[in-house]
């Protein structure tokens, strides 16, 4: 085979075109046209008021334009492109009957290989498929066994996005399935929050991280400096088997207490089962450090120790200071920004000081090699003394420590 081929319809053309049939309505997108099946079954739905056809291969765009042109077909339009890279608006329907197979040695066909493993064109799709969709939207996706049902499945949730199985059909040595899929009621609301490119972060025990993006000029007057247009937001969100049931809560009162002595993300809004914040960006704290010069070091260790004696006088107590491998994040001017505050309390004797000397303790040869001069014993007594009165001259000398 060669680039001027065009994939034939076979059993699962014939098995999506079954609910194409069905399901599309208004504005409908065919995604890896191919011979356009699916585009020109669409126009011959009531419902349907406009198709765009969409295909990598020119070849295939250019067969299905001349047919177009031939039988005088309204209601379609057909397009060059890698995916999303050449469309505009929103679409009601979108169908989608990618390369799904596995990628074999030696051979090249992007007709019907999906990538290494067969998802990877199905896991870029998905990623960017909900920001040209209306909210109600539905797509209609044919995937193969050979591709991992599993896998198929996981790239769904960490793009917000559910699923019903339509049908399946076995053929040869694999099994096809229609799915329908549409946005979550969590990613519709999100959306209606202008946030958008909501995607999979990172998953903790008690919540789901995912990162989207926020363009401040949708909700900003022209007339007033953005100073950064776009901005990276973060959104936690309670996990289904979570044993905690107020984590959410918890975080939303702790980012509201100290965000106003400007600790921690600043949030931009929460609901019951979310909390959205800007994201930190930067390094892990124990990834920067080796990585960091004495002089910035010494910068961002006093910036954490200032932080937690704020959190001392207030008499919250974070927890995990002491083994703060992933709630401490640094950025390029320095910012040590502080998160995960969902296990936080009220303490009459708070450890932040404390748990925090324990981790700078721990750094200890890495901190030597950086030109640092100070013992454990001396970190340690400095700690206990500390933990005695709260008191801002032993708080100086645990600062001391580490200049």
């Amino acid at each position: 085979m060669n680039d001027m081929d065009i994939y034939q319809p076979a059993e699962d053309s014939y098995l999506l075109q079954k609910f194409v049939r069905r399901f599309a309505t208004g504005r409908v997108l065919d995604m890896g046209t191919g011979t356009g099946i699916q585009a020109l079954t669409t126009i011959e739905v009531p419902s349907v008021r406009e198709v765009i056809a969409v295909d990598i291969n020119v070849h295939a765009v250019e067969a299905l334009q001349k047919e177009i042109e031939k039988k005088k077909l309204r209601k379609i339009k057909v397009l060059q492109g890698d995916l999303f890279e050449n469309l505009d608006g929103y679409f009601n329907t979108v169908i989608f009957n990618p390369p799904y197979l596995p990628q074999d040695k030696g051979i090249e066909d992007q007709a019907i290989y999906g990538g290494k493993k067969g998802w990877e064109i199905s896991e870029r799709f998905f990623k960017e498929v909900s920001g040209h969709m209306f909210p109600e939207g539905v797509i209609l996706f044919l995937f193969s066994s050979l591709t991992s049902k599993q896998k198929i499945e996981e790239i769904l949730e960490h793009n917000m996005l559910q699923w019903e199985e339509l049908g399946e059909e076995k053929v040869a040595f694999e099994t096809l399935y229609v799915y329908k899929i549409t946005k979550t009621p969590l990613l519709r609301q999100l959306e209606g929050k202008l946030l958008r490119n909501v995607h999979y972060f990172a998953e903790g025990k008690r919540g789901i991280v995912y990162t989207s993006q926020f363009d401040k000029s949708l909700v900003i007057k022209k007339q007033i400096p953005v100073k950064k247009r776009t901005i990276t937001v973060a959104v936690k969100v309670k996990k289904k088997d979570s044993k905690s049931t107020d984590a959410i809560a918890s975080e939303v009162h702790w980012l509201k207490v100290l965000n106003e002595r400007n600790i921690g993300p600043r949030m931009l809004f929460s609901a019951e089962e979310y909390v959205a914040y800007e994201f930190a960006e930067g390094d892990y704290i124990e990834e920067w450090l080796p990585k960091a010069s004495k002089e910035d070091i010494r910068a961002v260790l006093k910036s954490v120790f200032q932080q937690c004696y704020v959190m001392d006088k207030l008499q919250v107590n974070k927890e995990e200071m002491h083994h703060p491998l992933k709630h401490i994040i640094v950025d390029k001017e320095l910012n040590a920004t502080l998160i995960d505050f969902e296990r936080c309390y009220e303490s009459e004797k708070p450890h932040n000081v404390t748990q925090f000397a324990d981790f700078v303790g721990k750094q200890r040869a890495t901190l030597v090699k950086k030109g640092f001069d100070f013992t454990l014993k001396e970190l340690r007594e400095a700690a206990a003394e500390y933990k005695e009165k709260y008191d801002a001259k032993e708080f100086e000398r645990i600062l001391s420590l580490v200049k």
